[in-house]
């Protein structure tokens, strides 16, 4: 086309100098105008049409980038959301709050107490029906909702306190909202009530409802209440749910509404009323020891507060090797050999083991106090094995 259009003109040379000359620039000019004119639009027409055959002209392409872009992200985000390993960690998490609100090492001891209490009223292999079994299992599932809903009352009352002595529990570490706690609480001691209301078992409410009352008159926080602020009181709700509630109720429970017999005091349901006395009186003083920095800036008068906490760790020791020597001489008093033996051996093993962890503890050190009051746990969960035993 270039040769085209420029041989139709004379050559450069043909021109003389004068008017003329300004008249073959011009065209020239023109010419080469028409030509980047045409090379222009031809480009133009090749990306229109790679454009129409790729499915959309750049505005669209970019709307399309942008969807493309974000429809990835979401795709991207939805497995991780429906990831199992993530679903499993998140119910892990929650059941491990969980555990921790419930205060495993009160569970444990409730559940063994019941079921160790209800063994006093057998009296022989036929007893142990599923009737029985039912029975127990009534009222362990009862005292566990009354149990969960009396400690968890306890860490709403004791949020800024718990945020000092026990910061990994849920409350105190902020994994529960006070709300949560709230509707955890109630929600156990509804279920408490009700299951001992269907149940039909009169000893079993009255030991649900006494707890209640004297769970609530411990921690909750308004005028003549709150009894944990003073150490005899709170120690007498303690002695008075471990301690005799807990023999007395329950016992009756299975006696009289399971195997519907006549209230009988037996020798073995005397000798654990009173040495779950003893124990609960140790549980009550020791409790305090781990927390006394919490308890004396909030003026909760605990005794380990009032008397300091050597003396208060060796006081518990003492009237633990008490309650263990009583019973090595009722275990020794009792008209069955075997169980002199198993009952006389067991208390003097647990005494000893007891002497023996006391010497190693650090009174200087929390985590030190806080094993050992663990360990008297143990203890107590023993103490219910052997219970039954003494006859």
């Amino acid at each position: 086309m270039d040769s085209l259009l420029l041989g139709s003109f004379p050559k450069p040379s043909s021109f003389t100098i004068g008017s003329h000359a300004p008249t073959a620039s011009w065209h020239k000019r023109k010419i080469q105008k028409e030509h980047n004119f045409l090379r222009f639009k031809q480009l133009s027409l090749n990306h229109t049409y790679k454009g129409i055959k790729g499915g959309c002209t750049s505005q669209e392409c970019s709307r399309k980038y942008v969807v493309k872009a974000a429809s990835e992200q979401s795709f991207e985000s939805e497995p991780q959301a429906l990831d199992p390993k993530s679903i499993w960690d998140s119910a892990k998490s929650s059941l491990d709050a969980f555990y921790r609100f419930s205060r495993p090492h009160t569970v444990i001891g409730t559940a063994l107490s019941i079921i160790s209490v209800s063994l006093l009223a057998v009296q022989k292999t036929s007893d142990l029906s599923p009737l029985f079994f039912t029975g127990v299992l009534e009222a362990v599932v009862a005292a566990l909702f009354m149990n969960i809903y009396i400690v968890g009352l306890n860490q709403l009352s004791d949020v800024e306190i718990d945020k000092i002595n026990k910061p990994y529990l849920p409350l105190a570490s902020g994994e529960y909202s006070f709300q949560t706690g709230v509707i955890i609480v109630a929600s156990f001691s509804i279920l408490s009530f009700w299951l001992g209301w269907i149940v039909g078992s009169w000893p079993l409410f009255w030991a649900l409802f006494v707890s209640f009352l004297l769970g609530t008159a411990y921690s909750i926080n308004i005028p003549f209440l709150r009894w944990k602020r003073f150490a005899v009181l709170a120690a007498m709700c303690i002695l008075a749910v471990r301690a005799v509630i807990v023999q007395l109720a329950f016992f009756l429970h299975i006696q009289t509404h399971v195997y519907k017999r006549p209230a009988v005091f037996s020798k073995p349901l005397i000798f654990a009323t009173a040495f779950m006395s003893f124990f609960s009186v140790v549980i009550a003083l020791f409790k305090d020891i781990p927390d006394i920095e919490g308890d004396k800036i909030f003026g909760i008068q605990s005794f380990s507060v009032r008397l300091g906490q050597k003396k208060v760790f060796w006081i518990c020791v003492l009237l633990l090797e008490i309650a263990y020597g009583v019973a090595l001489l009722i275990g020794a008093a009792s008209p069955f050999l075997w169980s002199k033996i198993v009952t006389g051996l067991g208390h003097a093993v647990l005494a000893l083991v007891l002497w023996y962890r006391a010497k190693s503890v650090d009174l200087k050190s929390k985590a030190s106090i806080t094993s050992f009051y663990m360990f008297i746990w143990k203890l107590f969960y023993a103490e219910y094995l052997l219970i039954p035993l003494v006859r």
